[in-house]
Parts: structure tokens; sequence; C-alpha cells
């Protein structure tokens, strides 16, 4: 089966039977839910819904039938095409629009798609209100619209809105990036990423862009998540056309990875840590990341005077945190930069414009800005679990067996050591529990992860 339901959204693979996959059926079903629980908690907001898609083959037929859903259940729809999934969330608060859908499998291969939904504020459904959907779709507890009440559909270009209202940001220099002449390489993996980002470096008044897959046909050219073993080609780039830094991104450009000037990969976990570094050099306070981030960011947000808070794995959990403590930057290890003098979602196209403006100022190279973090390593193991296995007990044996270290049980447990920490937790997705580690070596990490690994098979 290929077809997840989660909290988050609905994803699968596309083609099959109803049910078992992605299929026309079930993206009307799940659309309609989304409607139907919308209209439920609309109160003030228009009765219109934000509609967005990556470049997939999948998107346009996908895309007409979510439109064609959310008309007939009376809602109209501000149809802004092909978009990133941060233009999409900025265009539901600029439209007070009631919602929106971007569709968008992230960094699944082309074969997948997705319906990622968004409440009035932009930003991602949290807990309660996904499974209320689930439950909606469940039970097919919709009803259709008469036609003297369809919603009819508009469409609309968000791209050099979204541009101009990241210009505007007060840490974003476009003079002093202007100024230091960067030449700067791009691959955008065949999908949105290749519109925006370019255009993006163009207004930020960058001459030069090398331009690696740009095209957004959704066929991709290597496999869409941004990790050094899919970004060869851009390793090579950046040595044949000489640029000072080099950008990648997914397929709906919420994560954003960097590479040197040099060809080597500036580490997505780090993408975070340099930008945070930079807004609290400006604005200091609080900082928020998940569990299975570098402490990295907990490092420098202490050397800067603020305060480091550790939320549960996702998006929506960051955001809930960082509203909390009222942080001033934060966001997810993979490449996601959460600014909220922007918006509360993970932008690419924001850290972009933030890194670029500390590059520029710092005067200093991309590996240079890199040497000056922290070293840390990541490991990420998993353990398959067989259906005896009591994911509880193992849990609370590991924090039992740890209990002498700072422990943190909001999501997993997670130990933190001195010198390094790991973190299991079971998939939301697979039948299986995920292990990170980090510590100051490869070595280390692998030590303590395997540590692990070992109580847990003792399980078995």
């Amino acid at each position: 089966m290929t077809l997840i339901k989660s909290i988050s959204g609905i994803r699968g693979t596309i083609g099959g039977k109803a049910g078992d996959n992605l299929t026309p059926l079930d993206v009307v079903k799940f659309t309609a839910a989304y409607a139907a629980f919308i209209e439920k908690y609309r109160q003030e907001k228009e009765k219109k819904i934000v509609v967005g898609r990556d470049a997939r083959p999948s998107g346009e037929m996908i895309h007409r039938l979510v439109v064609g859903a959310l008309n007939g259940m009376g809602f109209d729809v501000v149809d802004i095409g092909m978009a990133t999934t941060p233009t999409t969330e900025i265009a539901v608060v600029e439209e007070n629009a009631a919602g929106g859908i971007i569709i968008t499998a992230s960094h699944n291969p082309k074969h997948w798609n997705a319906l990622k939904l968004l409440n009035s504020d932009g930003e991602f459904l949290n807990a309660e209100e996904g499974q209320q959907i689930l439950n909606i779709a469940e039970a097919e507890d919709f009803i259709f619209s008469p036609v003297d009440e369809l919603g009819k559909t508009i469409s609309k270009s968000y791209l050099q809105k979204h541009i101009q209202h990241i210009l505007s940001l007060d840490l974003v220099d476009v003079d002093a990036i202007k100024k230091a002449n960067l030449k700067v390489a791009v691959d955008a993996v065949n999908s949105v990423g290749g519109i925006a980002v370019p255009e993006l470096l163009y207004a930020l008044g960058i001459k030069e862009v090398f331009k690696l897959h740009c095209s957004p046909h959704g066929n991709f050219s290597h496999n869409p998540e941004p990790l050094p073993q899919h970004l060869t080609e851009l390793a090579t780039l950046m040595k044949s056309s000489h640029a000072d830094v080099g950008f990648a991104v997914d397929p709906d450009v919420d994560r954003l990875v960097i590479y040197c000037e040099n060809g080597e990969p500036f580490g997505e976990e780090y993408t975070l840590v340099a930008v945070a570094d930079y807004v609290l050099q400006h604005k200091p306070g609080n900082t928020v990341s998940n569990l299975s981030s570098t402490r990295a960011l907990r490092d420098i947000t202490e050397a800067r005077g603020g305060k480091y808070y550790a939320a549960a794995v996702g998006e929506v959990n960051v955001v809930a945190k960082m509203k909390e403590v009222n942080a001033v930057i934060g966001g997810e290890g993979n490449g996601g930069v959460i600014y909220p003098a922007s918006h509360y979602g993970r932008d690419a196209l924001v850290g972009i414009a933030l890194f670029l403006t500390y590059l520029a100022k710092s005067g200093k190279k991309v590996s240079e800005l890199r040497a000056s973090y922290p070293t840390y390593y990541i490991v990420k193991q998993k353990v398959e679990l067989t259906p005896d296995m009591d994911v509880d007990a193992i849990l609370e044996a590991v924090k039992e067996k740890f209990k002498d270290q700072e422990i943190t049980d909001i999501d997993g447990v997670k130990i933190d050591f001195p010198d390094k920490w790991v973190h299991l937790r079971k998939s939301n997705t697979e039948p299986i529990i995920r292990i990170y580690s980090e510590a100051q070596s490869v070595e280390e990490a692998e030590n303590i992860a395997k540590q692990i690994m070992e109580m847990i098979k003792e399980f078995k």
C-alpha cells in the first residue's frame, strides 16, 4: 500500500487502486473532507482556498481535481499555479483565505504526489485538526454544493509578491549583495525552484547565475532529496564555474542546501546554523529546532546570549515551540529555515536571501564561514520492528539505563551527554525505530547508536 494518510495530509504513488494509491477518487475525497473541515472553522475568513503545486508530471491532473472538488464544495479558489510551498503559505495570508492546499510530495520521487494542508494563517494543521479531516474523509461526511452555490476560480501569480516580501525584510541587504558581486550556482531538480530561485537571485542583484536542472518539467534529473550523494553535478559545477556559493533546493523549495566555493557541501544541518548566527548577531533572542537537529544551533545561540529550545520532530511542532518561546529564528536540520519576521514556515528563498547578505557582509568565503562553526557529525540508523516488540517498553528501558543523563521524552527519547546525543523515536510512516546520534566524530556517533541498537535487539 502506497497511500499514506496522516495528520499532515495525504500522499501516495500515482495510479493503481483507489484507497491503496493516490488516485483521483482519493484526491477528491480528501479535498472535500478538508473543505468540510475548513467551512466548519472558517469564522471571518473569506470562503476561498489558495492552491499551488510543484512541477511533478502528475501535478496538473491532481491540481484540476483539487480545484474542481473545492469549487464543488462551494469554495472559491485562488489558483497560483506552479508555486513553492512558502509562496503558497504567504498567498493564503495575503488573500485572507480560509486555507491552502499545496500539491507536492516534497523530496519524494516523481511517481509520488501529495496534498499538504494549510490553515488560514498559511501554516500546517496541527495533529488534532489533521485527525478531524481524516475522520471526515473516512465517514465521507461532506455535502457538495448546488449549482447556484458552486465556487469560482481566479488565477494569480504570487512569486513576485513573495520576492518583494523577502527584499523588504530588515536583515536582507540588497546593496551589500550587489557590491559583493557574487557568482551563484543553482540546482533546482527540474521543479518550481528552477523558476523561483533564479528570479530571487536576479532581484537580489546577482548577475551571474549558473543554472543546473532549472527547467520545471518535473522529470527529476536525480533523486530529489538534496543530499550530497545526489548533488555531485552541483559539486562539479562549483569548481568549473568558479561560483562563490551554490544552492540546492527540493521540489517544493522549503529545504535549502548550501555548497562551498570549493565544491564541498556546507552541510544541510548547518544551513539553519549559519542563517541563525547572522540573525542572532542583529536580533538576539531564542532559537528552536527539532530534537534530531545538530547541537551546533544550541552552541551558537548560547554564544550570542540567547536560549535554545528543542521541539518534537515535525514543522508544526517546531512552529508551535517558536511561538511559545518567542524565537527569532528556528527550523529543522534538513535545511529548513523558519524566520518569523517573514512567516512561520520553512522557506528556502528567505534562507538564500539571509545567507547571501551574511556572506556579502562577512567578506569571507563560504568554506571559511563553515569552518567558524562547531563541527559535529550525525549518524542516522534504523531498527526494523517486529509485531512482538513493545516500543514503549524499549523506550522506558533506554530512559532507565541513561537516567543520569539529560533526558527529553516529548518525541521518543533523546539522551544528551556532555559531548554527544542520541535520539530514538518510532516512525509515523514505517514499522521502524529511527536512531539519530551526533558527536564530534563519526566513530563516537556510530558507537552510541550501536549501543542503543544492541539494547533494542535484546527485546526481540
